[in-house]
């Protein structure tokens, strides 16, 4: 019998478990009559965390829009529910509190052996909402507040964004970073960090390209310390890590500057072609060698290939203009069948140019 992957056997068994309590179809008017969404939870002991995942649509011009949320909490934050709840082997019917700032998620279902799901309903909170407009940000609606409850943007995160200097001025601009998964430990974090960021469409923009906390402290740790957010996001996006420039720092290579590692990467240096390299005697070659080489299809291949004939040490100039000129070991082995003998590697390079084909 096949064996299925863990992760795909808990999909299905939570697929199933989600189709045992289809949505309701109300209103979000109040907490007793407010639409009901989905959720899940899968708690594994001897972690510190159950991982909470919610589910729900949205009704607008175009049809249906479908969301999932997914985060930790700990046992604690979850109002009414027991870890001999969750861990019931018979299995229980459950109902729990999750208090946000923006509102509560009243959650009702059932748990087993650590697996549970169910509906859940949410109760906007009308103090938050006239907090909110009497700072100046605006009044949400019932939809702004349950996007700043999934995302937890509360007070805390609000105070944060002020004490930094942001330019937050409206809960579009509060919802879009709860969207895109500015948290308040990431400001936090960026501010230890020495990163006084103060744009909303800055700030979800790092966040948006991967640019954690770990990149900037990694890179840090490598010299590369006070970058810009645009110079994160860039080195971020040109797939540049603390990995890749450790891997050449182990080949025996210098710190570079960071345009230098992004132009590498760019033209698709590797240390493992590096390594073929100085195989084949192309130990440390400056950097806008490599690049040059892997340009032009200098492969170690092709450079094997002339070895094998006996054109060892070719300088990389040389296999360059090889490349350039379309002469390759089968082509020179060609030639020799036709008598042109042993000829080096210039004159191949005329032979070719003078329109001689295999």
């Amino acid at each position: 019998m096949t064996h299925l992957p863990k992760i795909l056997v808990f999909a299905l068994a939570l697929s199933v478990l989600w189709a045992c309590y289809p949505a309701a179809e109300v209103s979000y008017s109040n907490p007793q009559d407010s639409t009901a969404y989905q959720w899940l939870i899968e708690f594994k002991t001897g972690e510190a965390k159950l991982q909470l995942t919610m589910r729900y649509q949205r009704q607008g011009d175009r049809g249906f829009s479908y969301s999932n949320t997914g985060f930790g909490v700990t046992l604690d934050q979850l109002v009414g529910l027991t870890r001999g709840q969750v861990l019931s082997a018979s299995g229980n019917n459950v109902r729990f509190q999750l208090k946000r700032d923006a509102g509560t998620f009243n959650f009702e279902g059932w748990f087993r052996e650590g697996n549970g799901s169910g509906h859940f309903t949410f109760s906007p909170s009308s103090s938050f909402a006239n907090e909110l407009s009497r700072q100046g940000f605006g009044k949400p609606n019932d939809e702004q507040l349950l996007s700043l409850a999934m995302s937890d943007t509360g007070f805390a995160f609000i105070n944060e964004l002020k004490a930094q200097g942001y330019d937050t001025s409206t809960v579009e601009q509060l919802v879009r970073m709860g969207n895109h998964g500015v948290r308040l430990e990431y400001l936090q974090g960026l501010k230890s960090l020495g990163y006084s960021v103060k744009s909303t469409d800055l700030v979800v923009r790092m966040k948006d390209h991967g640019v954690s906390l770990n990149f900037i402290r990694e890179l840090s740790g490598l010299g590369y310390s006070n970058l810009s957010p645009d110079e994160l996001v860039r080195t971020k996006d040109h797939g540049v890590s603390s990995i890749y420039i450790n891997e050449f720092i182990s080949a025996g290579y210098n710190r570079a500057n960071l345009d230098e590692w992004i132009t590498l990467k760019d033209h698709g240096v590797s240390t493992e072609f590096v390594n073929e390299l100085k195989e084949l005697g192309y130990a440390r070659l400056p950097l806008e060698e490599l690049v040059r080489m892997k340009d032009h299809g200098v492969s170690a291949a092709f450079i094997k290939e002339l070895k094998d004939l006996g054109y060892s040490n070719t300088a990389t100039e040389q296999l360059v203009r090889l490349k350039d000129h379309g002469v390759s070991a089968a082509y020179i082995r060609r030639m020799k069948e036709r008598g042109h003998g042993d000829l080096s590697l210039d004159e191949f390079i005329r032979l070719r140019d003078r329109g001689e084909r295999e």
